[in-house]
């Protein structure tokens, strides 16, 4: 029988979600019109996280990612400042070889959207707000975590304690809730730090996203929202740099940063001007060796951390959620406890496979592209080629860049639980 960290009767829970950012928050939403009862811990101090304070930072959303945002009603604000991937064109540095992923090819719905940070997250606050069955805990942080068949107990930094049936990790790359599970990291470096910031171009991108693999690394050059929608000039750039490039270029004046930026952009959509804060991240994979533990799951960046080589990280965050959403609902109709072992391996089965695949994935190409090597370089321009040429193909990968193949729950085809 689990003993109570003191003698004060904790706050009841169903589910308490260690982590209100962009995965927590998300799942908070997606079950914040079923039964259970759910608590978001958050260290963010409220209304001041999602502040009106410009953040250059944006993430591409799949087709089916943006089914469940609308499925669990945080799309409406963000249809009018999100833009969609109509179009993707890859290609490797100076080479005449490109592929083309084209959306009409499988339908006239586009391949994804790009969201910016500050909008999501205002969607996020604005509708656990709303939610009677939400329960937030913030500014806050979890100083003790006990465990056992019965229950979990959580004694917050302001001294509260909650009693669950289940914890969540959805605390990102440095989880506490992974480290008091004891549970391990596989983890790599990658020499590479991504720059990250928004510009505006002299010309309007058309919705089409760019991905340069060049020998330090990936550049990618993003379609963000404007008005008039069809002459949107504002991208968002996510330029890989190796590590010890990164520090020279963290401390040039803005002109001479531009110019650095100029040559890797190239000068297709006109003048360029930053228009954002430049962010400095150090590349690192890493995955946790397991994702369920006793009364206890981890999402997200909690749980995988991979390479933005793909775009897929808030992608894969987000699919945790539909499954483990989707997981915790149908047990509780069974009447089953939503904390049993069992029940968390449903969940495991369910995304380790397609994170696992993911995390490998973005890897290998990274490793592939990034570097400036003969023969490789002609290997992967015939790859391009080939590619570009084979329609079924292109097809496929552009159903699997939307999140439509595989195991898909709910959720991701807009479908209630």
């Amino acid at each position: 029988m689990l003993k109570y960290l003191t003698e004060k009767s904790p706050s009841e829970i169903d589910v308490l979600i260690i982590g209100g950012g962009l995965v927590g928050g998300c799942l908070a939403a997606a079950l914040a019109d079923t039964p259970l009862r759910v608590g978001v811990v958050d260290h963010a101090v409220p209304k001041i996280a999602p502040s009106n304070a410009f953040d250059g930072r944006a993430f591409a959303v799949s087709l089916s990612n943006k089914k469940l945002l609308q499925a669990v009603g945080l799309w409406g604000t963000l249809n009018e400042t999100s833009a969609p991937i109509r179009d993707i064109r890859v290609s490797d540095g100076s080479s005449m070889f490109f592929l083309h992923f084209d959306h009409k090819v499988v339908g006239e719905e586009p391949m994804g959207f790009m969201v910016e940070n500050i909008y999501l997250r205002q969607a996020i606050y604005a509708l656990l707000e709303k939610k009677k069955n939400i329960r937030k805990f913030s500014p806050n942080f979890v100083r003790h975590l006990q465990r056992d068949r019965s229950g979990a107990v959580v004694r917050l930094s302001d001294g509260q304690e909650i009693r669950a049936q289940l914890v969540v990790g959805a605390d990102g790359r440095e989880s506490q809730i992974r480290k008091e599970c004891g549970i391990g990291l596989t983890s790599w470096n990658y020499n590479q730090t991504a720059i990250v910031c928004t510009v505006q171009h002299g010309r309007g991108h058309s919705y089409i996203a760019q991905e340069r693999f060049l020998p330090s690394g990936p550049f990618a050059i993003l379609p963000l929202h404007g008005e008039p929608k069809e002459a949107a000039n504002r991208s968002s750039i996510v330029w890989t740099e190796r590590n010890e490039i990164a520090p020279s270029l963290r401390v040039l004046s803005e002109k001479d940063f531009l110019a650095e930026l100029a040559v890797r952009f190239q000068t297709f959509l006109g003048e360029l001007k930053v228009v954002s804060p430049v962010y400095f991240y150090p590349l690192k994979l890493q995955f946790a060796r397991c994702v369920i533990d006793r009364r206890t799951v981890l999402i997200g960046d909690a749980s995988h951390s991979m390479h933005p080589i793909a775009g897929q990280g808030l992608n894969m965050g987000l699919r945790d959620v539909a499954a483990l959403a989707e997981v915790l609902v149908d047990a509780y109709r069974l009447g089953m406890d939503i904390g049993d072992t069992a029940v968390l391996q449903r969940y495991n089965k369910w995304r380790r496979f397609e994170n696992t695949m993911m995390i490998a994935t973005t890897d290998v190409l990274n490793r592939l592209f990034s570097n400036n090597i003969g023969p490789l370089r002609v290997a992967r321009d015939a790859g391009l080629a080939i590619v570009n040429s084979i329609s079924p193909l292109k097809r496929h990968i552009i159903r699997h860049a939307m999140g439509l193949t595989g195991n898909v729950p709910k959720l991701l085809e807009g479908k209630p639980l």
